[in-house]
């Protein structure tokens, strides 16, 4: 884990800052300096759920004109936006509130550490002048100190800021943002509530611009790729699609999707349970409470944006939803139910449960 500071002078090659985020005297204030910094660096969209800690840090995102801020249903969905957005632009970041929102959020920073995605990670802390005191502020586990948030993400993230006084905040939030392009992980930054709106010199320095090469798709190369994908699962006797790490299930969210205006075709896998576990180890907790997934997201759509669902339980209703879906409801966010029998599954996949359930029941060595 790294977590010594990075000069700036160590960050990507700097290009020209644009005019349109060139600080001014008037303000030059933490919340502002932070925004400029965001977009500097490519991000366009925050994903965010607001708290009392992080309220007065949100107004200033969200006047920066630069920056769109995408309310979430709750922190888990947040970071997991956060690192999807990571995936398709090269960073991402999301904003939360001190320590509810901070532990709730852990699951996805730690898993764009694991996939080695810059996040920026923004909590709203404590008012500045509450640290070393004996103050017990609510959203805590109850103690005077406020350090248990910050322990947790030293663990699954590459650097942390804590940022409660304004002297050093452009120096940290600076070195936090240019450790996570360098490093390519996710980075912790705490920013005091009652600190945003304070302007500072500071501030009001031009930025050290951040250069964040894009990624250039080859067009090309990406077609001959689909092809011969397509070729080799043409060939297969019985294909499968194996779901791994790249595949994420952020189902409350859809609602923002739809208030946002997306298209995205989601299929989802229905097998009626944890068909993986049960060829591990079988058992009563394996079955769950199946749902009627389409009409979820039906009550979720509630009338309001275009969303299109449909449950498919046929090769032949699968090729007829996703002519639909890139057709006729092209404009629509399309839900596609697929129904698989709870024992459909591949040889290699029994195999490699059995070896597992083996491994897993292995006794004691001799003491």
């Amino acid at each position: 884990m790294a977590t010594t500071a990075t000069q700036l002078g160590s960050t990507p090659t700097p290009t020209s800052a644009p005019s349109a985020v060139r600080p001014s005297t008037c303000d030059g204030t933490l919340g502002r300096h932070l925004a400029r910094r965001l977009v500097e660096i490519g991000i366009r969209d925050v994903f965010s759920v607001p708290g009392d800690f992080n309220l007065t840090l949100l107004d200033h995102l969200i006047a920066e004109p630069q920056l769109n801020l995408i309310g979430c249903c709750n922190e888990l969905n947040a970071g997991y936006a956060a690192d999807g957005y990571a995936r398709a632009k090269g960073v991402g970041a999301c904003v939360v509130t001190f320590t509810v929102g901070g532990l709730s959020i852990l699951n996805a920073i730690a898993g764009a550490y694991s996939e080695n995605l810059p996040v920026i990670c923004i909590v709203g802390g404590p008012n500045s002048n509450d640290y070393g005191t004996n103050r017990i502020l609510h959203h805590t586990i109850g103690v005077p100190d406020f350090s248990q948030e910050l322990q947790c993400f030293q663990t699954i993230t590459c650097f942390q800021a804590v940022v409660n006084n304004l002297e050093d905040a452009h120096e940290l939030i600076d070195t936090a943002i240019s450790t996570a392009l360098k490093e390519s992980k996710p980075v912790y930054i705490s920013i005091g509530c009652n600190l945003p709106a304070i302007p500072h010199p500071t501030f009001a320095r031009d930025p050290v611009p951040f250069f964040l090469a894009p990624r250039v798709s080859n067009p090309e190369g990406l077609e001959a790729a689909v092809e011969e994908a397509a070729a080799f699962l043409n060939k297969a006797v019985k294909p499968v699609i194996v779901g791994g790490p790249k595949l994420r299930v952020t189902a409350q969210d859809i609602s923002t999707m739809i208030r946002c205006g997306q298209r995205s075709i989601i299929f989802l896998i229905n097998n009626g349970g944890y068909t993986i576990e049960v060829e591990i180890h079988d058992g009563p907790y394996n079955v769950i409470k199946n749902w009627d997934y389409t009409r979820f997201v039906s009550a979720i759509h509630n009338g309001e944006g275009k969303c299109w669902t449909a449950k498919v339980r046929t090769e032949e209703d699968l090729i007829e939803a996703i002519a639909t879906a890139t057709g006729a409801e092209k404009d629509s966010l399309c839900f596609i139910e697929v129904f698989a029998h709870k024992d459909d599954t591949s040889k290699e996949l029994l195999e490699w449960g059995s070896r597992v359930a083996a491994a897993n029941s292995r006794p004691p060595n001799p003491q």
